[in-house]
């Protein structure tokens, strides 16, 4: 946390310009993020991922997002058994009730849920523009066999969770609106034409751009070839961050 660092409910975050509370036009630039994570499990506790998968899951993230100057802290963990939420879609009834019961904190606390999720899905997760009109919703759903260890191989690296949790600071998919030029509102993400699968290095969908950010954690390629945010994309999560979750 910088000298100018600013406290804000359930997170120690870092803010550009030093000093002042309540959010207003504060750009906060780095911080610890508070994270719940939230076991589910079949009802007879089939399902479930032990403290070792989740400590190193942790480690997948704090690693993932160093450069960017946030990471992450694990308050808590909780478990339960409930074979409903376990294969819970998005959208649907089992994701409400799971989030209304187990949810805890604020905008700019992260709530991770970890279930055998349904539609051969690997996560989903809320954007921060979301939290106002469906605070509850918040969060960030994952494959549980997605975690270090798991068995959602080429997804069991816990990229997963890095790439959801992207999308909770703000980012979007590397591929969004193709080749245009607007895509994923960061300008230093090579256009994509399409999602990028495995590691196909060299791929370039796009005519007269850069290769494909396949390395890029916001693309779908296996886990072990993401390694990477941008620069601009850390300046859109701060941004993001600042708007919709600091002190909100």
């Amino acid at each position: 946390m910088s000298a100018s660092g600013l406290s804000g409910s359930g997170s120690t975050l870092g803010g550009a310009g030093g000093g002042g509370g309540g959010g207003g036009d504060t750009t906060v630039t780095r911080g610890t993020i508070d994270v719940w994570l939230h076991v589910i499990t079949a009802a007879d506790g089939s399902g479930n991922v032990t403290d070792t998968m989740i400590a190193d899951q942790m480690d997948v993230l704090n690693d993932a997002f160093a450069s960017t100057g946030w990471s992450f802290n694990l308050v808590a963990t909780t478990r339960s058994n409930n074979d409903s939420w376990y294969t819970m879609t998005p959208g649907s009834p089992a994701e409400t009730q799971a989030k209304a019961a187990l949810r805890v904190g604020t905008a700019d606390d992260l709530n991770i849920y970890l279930a055998n999720i349904g539609g051969g899905l690997l996560g989903w997760a809320t954007f921060p523009s979301n939290y106002t009109s469906a605070p509850s919703r918040d969060g960030v759903v994952v494959l549980s066999a997605s975690l270090p260890g798991g068995n959602a191989a080429p997804y069991n690296l816990g990229d997963t969770a890095t790439h959801e949790i992207g999308h909770w600071m703000g980012l979007y998919h590397t591929f969004q609106g193709g080749c245009s030029k607007s895509g994923d509102y960061v300008a230093d993400t090579a256009a994509e034409r399409s999602a990028a699968y495995g590691c196909p290095v060299g791929r370039d969908s796009c005519a007269g751009g850069d290769v494909d950010p396949i390395v890029n954690f916001m693309d779908y390629t296996d886990d072990f070839c993401m390694y990477k945010f941008t620069g601009n994309q850390d300046e859109r999560m701060d941004a993001m961050f600042s708007a919709y979750r600091y002190l909100k």
